[in-house]
């Protein structure tokens, strides 16, 4: 298949082209690169040995969304382009809006003077907010704590809402939990620019002297060691997990929602020490208050996407720290002034 990447130079979007283009995809990417570098398509074409079409243009640009679909007329879509932090949602409401739901609308639009029916969509956990019930399913009723889950809940409930619409086009609703990892090959890896707002990225950044410490966020949470819980998934199943929806959008239509982790979680003091075993360095830690928008714990049924789409997570916690301290380790600046 044709497919167009959004956002597909970044962190999941990179891991995604390759393992589109080990199945035999042809991809396209459009990228702003407000979080991103080209220097990670040229990875991508050097790891894959393949052809990789790109534009810089934002999603929220017509005119460019236009260009791109004349131009590599896409069978399917996958969405990643967004604005991902929970506490900057808080901040910056309106500048999440635009870019989550407005630039999901653009995209939709787009997509239909294209003639273009399937769509990728690249969502989040957040949408569930507080848990009712652990592990969360995709029944689970959706009440986001966050700026930034409401947005992942208003782009899937336009989207739900388009396919409803118009016969013959699907979407894939994928609820990621929290991807973490990097390739093997340590030449892709998450970069993140600024402060890292994840856990993972910020950990490895201390461990290799960027940063002087980790910031826990909350010790008095309802979980074993009182921070909080959350259920990673290593970010080459995620990828993977998106070839799987692909293939999934061929023989079905209408919007379905899955969850996209491993069904096990771990708290912030479980990841340090996972972390602090793979680099054998010490991560010293100070604490600070709780963010707004975030919740003490997060756990994955994931089920549905074994059952329907054939696709389940196999990296382990191991797996992960591990390739994020080899990706670290191997890129201390990250995508900046490396070999």
């Amino acid at each position: 298949m044709r497919v167009l990447v959004t956002g597909g130079a970044g962190y999941i979007g990179s891991h995604t082209l390759l393992e589109l283009m080990a199945q035999g995809h042809e991809v396209c990417v459009l990228d702003n690169y407000s979080n991103a570098t080209p220097e990670v398509l040229t990875r991508v074409r050097t790891l894959s040995n393949g052809q990789v079409t790109d534009f810089t243009g934002d999603v929220r640009d017509a005119n460019k969304l236009d260009e791109v679909m004349q131009a590599f007329q896409p069978d399917a879509v996958i969405h990643f382009a967004g604005l991902k932090a929970v506490g900057e949602s808080t901040e910056k409401p309106l500048l999440y809006y635009d870019v989550n739901v407005a630039g999901t609308l653009s995209l939709l639009h787009a997509m239909d003077r294209a003639g273009c029916k399937k769509i990728i969509f690249s969502s989040s956990a957040t949408v569930y907010g507080d848990p009712v019930y652990l592990p969360y399913d995709e029944a689970h009723p959706t009440n986001p704590t966050s700026v930034y889950g409401q947005t992942k809940l208003a782009a899937e409930k336009m989207l739900t809402a388009w396919t409803s619409a118009q016969p013959g086009t699907t979407a894939v609703l994928l609820r990621y939990f929290n991807p973490v990892g990097a390739h093997a090959s340590t030449r892709l890896g998450e970069d993140p620019k600024d402060v890292p707002n994840n856990l993972m990225p910020f950990i490895a950044q201390v461990a290799v002297g960027k940063r002087e410490a980790l910031t826990v966020f909350g010790e008095d949470y309802d979980t074993p060691d009182g921070t909080g819980k959350r259920d990673y998934i290593h970010v080459v199943d995620l990828a993977r997990a998106h070839v799987a929806a692909l293939n999934y959008a061929v023989d079905h239509e209408g919007a379905r929602p899955f969850n996209i982790g491993t069904g096990d979680s771990y708290s912030v003091r479980d990841m340090v020490a996972a972390f602090e075993r793979a680099s054998g360095r010490t991560i010293p830690t100070k604490l600070a208050g709780r963010r707004a928008g975030d919740i003490a714990e997060m756990q994955a049924n994931a089920s549905r996407a074994q059952t329907e789409m054939g696709w389940k997570a196999t990296h382990t916690l191991d797996d992960m720290t591990a390739s994020t301290w080899a990706w670290q380790a191997a890129n201390p600046n990250g995508y900046i002034n490396t070999d």
